[in-house]
């Protein structure tokens, strides 16, 4: 039986995790369908939009997404920190962002009395919103369900448009955040539609490459954070031009279907994260083949099981990647 997502998120292990969503029925998220004749694109503009509006309303960053034809990626991560450190009216301020809350929040967002009686209601639906505000489901959820009925109203039917649930995975430590990341960025190029980042339409990584030519990072993006200065905000402990050199590096040889050159910069990134070419490259291409569950080193990976309690080692030998020969 799936486990529910509450039990394999482990926040003391990692606040990153990769979440994938299919649509079924042979129905189109965005992209021409060739049965039809129909363009979906336009539909990219509804996920990208959602996916930063939702965002800005729980704590939850992100870090990395990609808008495919017929699935969506993206890479999250959990914020807890700022969830505790917002107040309680605060708390509710976000949650009625997206859902309308009931009388007694509404009251109490707004500053008014609240009677002694209702207190006790009160602070547990602070607490339930609280915990939802952080919750990798309810971000997903929050996602999906509205890209369903606005695809359904258009396609003039009803029933599932996504698969039953989001693939998801925990990904716990540095070296799988960059992989599983680059992974991600290089969507389109796997998929032949592209043939380098910049032009990717409708990712994180055209998104980083068209900040950084303003001297900038985007807004709505996980930051890369260099972690050579102190006191820097919650962020990507990586120098942001490294990881565009080294996803532009590997983006031309998947691309041009042969081994191709990669920079000294990159060539340096990799060793520091102790990943040897050759799996850096099979990291890149078949992340969603090698792991359906949590991906680290084999240290990182025994540690999450231990924590949620899991017996098995599932995927340990394809953590192996993350190690030198």
């Amino acid at each position: 039986m799936p486990r529910p997502r509450r039990t394999q998120i482990s926040v003391e292990d990692t606040p990153y995790y990769h979440c994938c969503s299919r649509v079924v029925r042979r129905a189109f998220l965005c992209g021409d369908d060739v049965y039809s004749g129909k363009n979906y694109d336009h539909r990219r503009a509804w996920v990208e939009s959602l996916l930063f509006e939702l965002e800005a309303v729980f704590a939850v960053d992100v870090a990395a997404f990609a808008v495919m034809s017929n699935h969506l990626h993206v890479v999250l991560r959990v914020d807890i920190d700022s969830a505790n450190r917002w107040t309680d009216r605060e708390v509710l301020e976000q949650w009625h962002k997206l859902f309308k809350g009931d009388e007694l929040t509404k009251k109490f967002a707004k500053g008014e009395l609240v009677e002694a009686h209702e207190v006790n209601r009160l602070r547990h639906s602070i607490a339930i919103y609280r915990s939802r505000l952080c919750d990798i489901s309810w971000f997903m959820r929050c996602l999906n369900e509205p890209i369903a009925r606005q695809a359904n109203q258009e396609d003039n039917c009803t029933g599932r448009f996504w698969e039953g649930r989001f693939k998801f995975q925990a990904v716990l430590d540095e070296a799988a955040v960059l992989a599983c990341m680059a992974y991600v960025d290089l969507n389109p190029i796997r998929a032949q539609l592209v043939d380098t980042p910049e032009q990717s339409d409708h990712t994180s990584i055209q998104l980083r490459i068209r900040a950084a030519l303003k001297g900038e990072q985007p807004k709505n993006l996980l930051p890369f954070t260099d972690n050579e200065h102190e006191n820097q905000p919650n962020g990507i402990a990586f120098s942001l031009t490294d990881y565009l050199e080294l996803v532009d590096n590997t983006g031309r040889i998947i691309r041009n279907d042969k081994r191709g050159a990669i920079s000294e910069n990159s060539a340096k990134l990799l060793t520091r994260l102790n990943i040897p070419y050759d799996n850096w490259l099979k990291l890149t291409t078949e992340f969603g083949k090698l792991f359906h569950g949590p991906v680290g080193t084999l240290q990182e990976l025994t540690d999450y099981c231990e924590h949620l309690e899991k017996r098995r080692r599932h995927f340990a030998a394809s953590c192996q990647h993350f190690h030198s020969n």
